[in-house]
């Protein structure tokens, strides 16, 4: 089951006089975006604790998981939360969030993160209880456009995703948010550092270098923001955390292929046999003579393995081979 829930900002509170009490402010109040049951999923407002500010240090966090009945953090769904809110407004900032976005926050935990993206002036978006067999099946286009469509109207206005993910779930939200160019204008996660560096580094020639890399490179522009030490989360991870920003692509700035689908289902094929030769991976689409013909047709030697190809590389080999 997924919760999703739509938060704005709150007006600004006037500070007290010196003779009025000093009372804890309330939490900025929800703006639901629905109420409803639909498919099991429930859409529903926030508690205020998810929207209560300095609500991310240890103490908090712990009072937190006590009032939704759990002691620690699910260890099974990856669940790290983050201590420090420098980190929160760093990661924040790397998505330039400003005053009037509308931000799509994935896995929002005890808040701590909300609370920043409030304070920034934005409207958030949450979606609660992030495993890979929801976060994959949650439609994003179904129930997350008709929200921006009633608060911008006719208006073509982007969104941003800003989300501290369970390091479990990476991969799969990372290729169900960057096809979406038309929805988003960036994607800012917390990740783990490793994942991190794989996905922002597209060097040939490196072990590291997977369908992944090509996949990221098609859709958009991703840059390694900064680390996060492992002691800034609870429980402590045995990995380092780090950010990454996604600057999603536009359809028209996508590389020229006659089908996503079946480029992409080329280059999945040739990394299957990573250390073959193209022209014995790629066998199943045409011949070695083919395949040969098309490297040599591209400036690329025949013995060429799917390491040796940059994206560009990769573009222009399918769009050869669909001619054959």
């Amino acid at each position: 089951m997924v919760a999703l829930t739509s938060l704005s900002p709150g007006p600004p509170r006037p500070s007290p006089s010196p003779a009025t009490p000093r009372r804890r402010p309330p939490a900025p109040k929800p703006h639901v975006y629905a109420s409803s049951r639909r498919r099991g999923r429930i859409l529903r407002a926030a508690t205020a604790a998810a929207a209560t500010p300095g609500a991310d240090d240890y103490h908090s966090t712990i009072r937190s998981l006590n009032s939704r009945g759990r002691h620690v953090p699910r260890k099974s769904l990856g669940q790290n939360y983050m201590l420090n809110s420098k980190v929160n407004e760093e990661l924040v900032a790397a998505a330039g969030v400003e005053e009037g976005d509308v931000v799509l926050e994935i896995g929002p935990g005890t808040g701590s993160l909300t609370a920043a993206l409030l304070q920034a002036g934005a409207t958030v978006f949450a979606v609660e209880k992030v495993i890979e067999e929801d976060i994959t099946k949650f439609h994003i286009r179904s129930h997350f456009l008709p929200f921006m469509k009633e608060k911008y109207h006719a208006t073509k206005k982007l969104a941003k995703v800003v989300s501290n993910l369970p390091f479990n779930v990476s991969s799969e939200v990372v290729k169900l948010l960057l096809p979406m160019g038309d929805v988003f204008s960036v994607v800012v996660l917390m990740l783990q550092d490793e994942t991190a560096v794989r996905l922002a580094d597209a060097s040939i020639q490196i072990p590291e270098y997977r369908p992944i890399n090509v996949f990221v490179n098609f859709y958009s522009k991703p840059e390694y923001k900064f680390r996060v030490d492992r002691e800034n989360f609870f429980p402590r991870p045995k990995v380092n955390g780090a950010v990454i920003s996604f600057k999603l692509k536009n359809a028209e700035e996508y590389p020229p292929v006659s089908s996503p689908k079946s480029f992409f289902s080329m280059v999945n094929s040739a990394f299957m046999g990573k250390r073959k030769m193209l022209r014995k991976s790629l066998q199943h689409l045409c011949s070695s003579s083919e395949i040969e013909a098309a490297l040599d047709n591209i400036g690329l030697p025949v013995t060429a393995r799917p390491s040796d190809l940059i994206l560009d590389d990769f573009v222009r080999l399918h769009n050869h081979l669909t001619k054959v």
